[in-house]
Parts: C-alpha cells; structure tokens; sequence
C-alpha cells in the first residue's frame, strides 16, 4: 500500500515463504487482491529480530554489497494469548504490499481498465481488512456491484522488470485512440490466449491476445520500460530487451537468489560459545559498562554465571577475531562446515549444532571413512535478490546469474537483507579419500571425465559464459548422484517429505585450495515442528544406514524409462547437464538440490542397464 494509506493487515505468509515463494518483487494472491511486495525501502522494521550468522553475513557483503550490515528476519507481530483485535496496533506490523496489477476487469461487463481511472471502488471492512476489494460500482449487469479481479496478462522481460500489460498499444497496434473504453472477452471455455480478444469501445479495434506470446509477440510487443514495480521506479536508460508477455501467477515471473549457511561452533569453550551466539548483541558492547547495561536489563540472561570481566575479555577477543575474518574476502563458506563434520569433535557440541560420530556401515568400510549423525543444526538462509524469466537454477553457481539479470531489493545500496532461520537434523557421510582416488585413475573414468567437460564447455558456451570456469569434477557427480539417490530412499522411511530433504555437498580436489573434500550431508531444516522429528538421525545407524544404501544403489540399476534414460548424454543436446538421469530415477525437488538437477549419472554409481559402461560404476555389488 501506498505509504499516505493506514498499513491493514490484508493476509498472511510464512517467514520461509518470503525467501522462497512470495519474497520481494513477487505477486501475491490475496482473498480478493492481487498484490505485489513492496522493497526494503518500504519495510517498518522496528518488529523485525537480526539474526547473528557472521559466516552468512561475510557471504551476503560479497555477492551483493559491502553495504549490508545485518541480516533481519521479517518483522512479526508480537504473540498474544487473548481474542485478536483488528484495531489492535500489532495488525499494522508486516510486510508492505502494493496492488497489481493495476488494471482490473469486471467479470460481468467485462470493463478492462486500471485502478487510476477511478472506475472501480475501492470497499473496506473495518472488522475484516482481509476482505478489501475493489468493485464495479456502475456496473449495468447485476443487482450488486461485483467485485473486480486482476487482469491475468503481464509484461516481462529478462533485467527483472515487470509491468502491466501494455493494453492500448496493443489493442489499436501502436496508436491510441486515447478515448473508448476496453473489454476483455472470452470466447469458449478453454481459456487459452487465442480464445480471449481485446476491443475497444470507441474506435472497434479488437485483437486475440494469442499475438502477445510465441513468436507473434516477438513481432507485436513493445520495448520494455525498465519498471520495478516494487521500488515505484523506472531503471534510468530505460531498458534494452522487449517485453515478454507472460501470466500472471506464472511460475517463472519471479525466482528467489538466497544464500545459506549452517551455524557452526568454531570453538569448543562454552563461554566463547555463548558469546558466539549472542554476538549481535554483544558486538554493541562498547565499554564494560555498556556490557554491564545489557546484563541489567535481562537481555544476556545465559551469562548469569560469569563475570563482566570474563564476558569483556572474550568480546575483545571476538572482535579481534572478526576483524581478521573480514580481512579474508576469499573464505569458502563450505569449508568450515566441512573441517567441522569430518572432525567431528564432540566437544564443540551445544544447543544449536550436536554431532555424534558413528561407524560406517557394514559392507561400505572400503567406501566411507565414517558417518555423523547430526541431531540438531540451524540454518540461517538470507535473499540477496531475485530474477525474472531466466532461473539462477540454469546456471551452476548464483554469482553466476549475470548481473543484469539481478533485480535490486531496494532503490538505495541496502544495510540489511530478509534472512530466516529454520533448525533440524541431518546426515553427514564423508567418503574414503583413497577409494575416490583409486576410482578416479580408472581408465573408464579419466575417459568419461573427458566427456563431461566437453559437455560442461558446450553447457556454458551455448549460455554465454565462460566454458573453462566451474567445472565441479568428475567426484562432484560421484557424490551428487549418491545424495539424490539416497534422498529418494530416505523419504520412504524417514517421515518427512521429499521437498523437506536438502542436500550439501561437499567436494575438493585434492589439488584445490583447502582440499581434499568428499562427503554429503542430507538434512531438514523447517520452521515447524517438523524440523525436530528425529526421524532422519535414526537412518544414520550402522545397520539401518547400511540397508538403506543398499536398496538405493537397487533402485539405481534400473529405471522406469530405461533404455532412454541410462543411454541420455549432454552431447545430444546442450540444453542439458546430466547423463542417467530423469525424474523417475535420480532427479529430485527444486528445493532438495543445489545444482539445480544438474551434474547428476547413476551410471557412476552401479551397473546399469547399458553394460558398456559397468567399469564407471564406483559401487561393486560383493567386494
């Protein structure tokens, strides 16, 4: 909503739902309002918690801006036991939307025109704001005046602009009568764009809207005007692309760009812990007497049995020990979490990250070096920015997407970023050093890396980009494939949802900085309850683990769309990055992979039905 209107709680959303499905610069469906939400500019956050993630922070500065200072969860009303008031302030906390698209269409005389022209109304409930609408006040047809919905047809293009559909240009072809009124109209029931046609009341012109999409709409539509509409602007320059006419609701109108991080103890002393954990609070602390205001006014209640002094002089230490992070613009975000798991020492264990080492299971000893079993971990996952008609899923990496494609959060350089933290469970497997590299001098393999890297070249260069950068190793997709694989059979058994599973993994070679790398970790993060089953930890087990792997690497040998799918290369095509692979066998959901179901062969795995190729499996079924 405009900033001059009182702010009204108008529906709800999920914190996770602002970084994956609704975040800023995406289109809401309300009850009876189509709205867009507004950028950072807009946000009251006086309501909103900072998340203290200093790793996930360090990676925000240097894949958006040096700018960003703090990562803030969405700002959230405060709980409240009694029956909920709609004059109660509390209802005036949360994000700000704005209504689009402007132009609205009455359902009974098909009136097509936008919000500024004042022909629909604008009717609010005092008691029920979630039911605000617009309606058709001089409608003809009908007793009542029915309540208008947004126009279904939208203008994008691939710089992350959006606009609303260029109606009277399109409908009199480039030259406005500047008089009548549109209608939309349907004609049959299949609701396809060649059934719906565009007149004008004054002048007659009519146009089906099949000539804005395909390659009629190459033809037809106009050059993109730069719009954001979730920063009130227009990009200066205006734009260079043409506007592409799209849907609304359409899936690829917007597509998050997040960073994540898993929390991680870097110490083992409880009190660096504890300072650790409330360091964004902490790091305010000045003076010993500041530090000494904060204890007194209850915010560091889990410090009540050490000393100011004490507390001061690991603050001190921690400052310096940022300083020096900060220094290092190139630190791995992964390669923490990795030094972590495979260390796995129990004594940095705490109430957000406890890891218990277990053996590998019986039969995979030559394969794995050892299995944790992570019972509790928290994630901190923060936007960064977003893209429209080309996904960041189509590249391998984020800093990838090119930077035209990036759509800004806010008009001015941002201080803070959206960030939410979720807390589960999960699976680290690392996997033995001397068994990859005994795989990887196999003949068969040094052969089919050749390949893949003709295929990571062809893959790049028919997008523009770099064909000699990025390329993950033959042992990524060695290791890419086992974690889908055993996601697959995990969410048989574990109780949570295949789109509630994630997968990080993490691989080096052993000539790459900090390598070498080889393991995976499964794991489930989420909001709710869920998040805290233990269903997943409990698979983990020697003798569990060990038949669930079996029964995944079965499930491998033979897929429901074989032949075709174990005989698909990349090198039929350079649309495509992955070999035996398809969504009957190997790929997974968009939330569940990091690569975007790229990178992905069961062939590496174990035999397939294409024999040729036996000696690439990495498994052995007997040894």
């Amino acid at each position: 909503m405009a900033q001059t209107q009182p702010r009204n709680k108008v529906g709800e959303l999920r914190p996770s739902q602002i970084l994956f499905s609704a975040g800023i610069g995406s289109v809401i469906d309300l009850p009876n309002l189509s709205t867009m939400v507004m950028g950072l500019d807009d946000w009251d956050i006086n309501h909103a918690k900072e998340l203290g993630e200093e790793r996930l922070l360090g990676a925000v500065k240097r894949s958006l801006s040096p700018s960003v200072k703090r990562l803030l969860s969405p700002p959230l009303p405060p709980e409240s036991d009694g029956m909920p008031s709609f004059h109660d302030e509390s209802h005036r906390i949360g994000i700000p939307v704005s209504p689009f698209p402007t132009w609205m269409l009455c359902p009974n005389c098909r009136l097509l025109a936008p919000l500024q022209s004042r022909l629909f109304d604008l009717k609010t409930d005092r008691f029920r704001p979630d039911q605000n609408r617009y309606v058709h006040a001089n409608c003809p047809k009908g007793k009542y005046p029915p309540t208008v919905i947004p126009a279904r047809f939208l203008v994008a293009c691939k710089h992350g602009h959006l606009d609303d559909f260029p109606w009277r240009y399109f409908v009199h072809r480039g030259a406005d009568c500047k008089k009548g009124t549109l209608r939309l109209n349907e004609y049959g029931v299949s609701g396809s764009a060649a059934d719906i046609e565009v007149k004008c009341d004054s002048c007659g012109a009519t146009r089906r809207m099949s000539d804005a999409f395909g390659e009629p709409g190459k033809k037809n539509m106009p050059q993109c005007r730069g719009r954001h509409v979730h920063l009130r602007n227009f990009d200066e320059g205006g734009c260079d692309q043409q506007m592409v006419g799209i849907l609304l609701g359409a899936s690829n109108s917007w597509f998050p760009i997040t960073l994540s991080a898993l929390s991680i103890p870097t110490v083992a002393d409880k009190l660096a812990q504890l300072v650790e954990k409330h360091w964004t609070v902490l790091e305010k602390a000045v003076s010993p007497e500041v530090l000494a205001a904060f204890r007194s006014i209850g915010q560091l209640k889990e410090f009540a049995k050490y000393s100011d002094s004490e507390i001061w002089a690991q603050v001190q230490q921690k400052r310096s020990e940022t300083i020096d992070d900060e220094n290092d613009e190139a630190k791995d975000i992964k390669t923490p979490e990795w030094q972590v798991f495979s260390s796995a020492e129990t004594s940095l264990n705490s109430p957000d990250f406890w890891l218990t080492p277990v053996a590998a299971p019986k039969g995979y000893e030559s394969y794995l070096e050892k299995v944790v079993l992570v019972d509790r971990l928290r994630e901190v996952r923060a936007l960064v920015g977003f893209s429209r008609i080309e996904s960041p899923g189509d590249f391998a990496e984020t800093g990838e997407l090119p930077q035209d494609y990036w759509a800004p959060l806010s008009r001015q350089e941002p201080k803070w970023v959206p960030a939410t933290e979720v807390r589960g469970e999960g699976l680290f497997i690392q996997f033995k050093e001397s068994a990859i590299a005994r795989w990887e001098a196999l003949p068969e393999v040094i052969a089919y890396e050749k390949q893949t890297i003709e295929a990571h070249r062809r893959w790049r260069t028919a997008r523009s980009l770099n064909p000699d950068t990025h390329y993950p190793g033959v042992r990524y997709i060695l290791l890419h494939s086992f974690a889908h694989a055993l996601m697959r059979q995990f969410a048989i058994e574990c109780g949570y949802t295949a789109a509630s599973l994630r997968e990080r993994i993490y691989s080096k070679a052993p000539q790459d900085e900090n390598g070498s790398q080889a393991g995976i970790l499964i794991y489930t993060a989420a909001p709710d309850s869920e998040g805290t089953l233990g269903g997943l930890v409990s698979l983990g087990e020697p003798s569990t683990l060990g038949r669930h792997i079996d029964q995944a690497l079965e499930q491998m040998c033979l897929c429901a769309s074989d032949p075709l799918c174990a005989e698909h290369s990349p090198m039929q095509s350079p649309n495509s990055l992955h070999w035996a692979a398809c969504h009957a066998c190997l790929f997974s959901p968009e939330t569940s992979c990091e690569r975007g179901n790229k990178y992905l062969d069961r062939t590496v795995l174990i035999s397939t039905v294409k024999t040729e190729l036996a000696q690439l499996a990495f498994f052995k079924p007997g040894d």
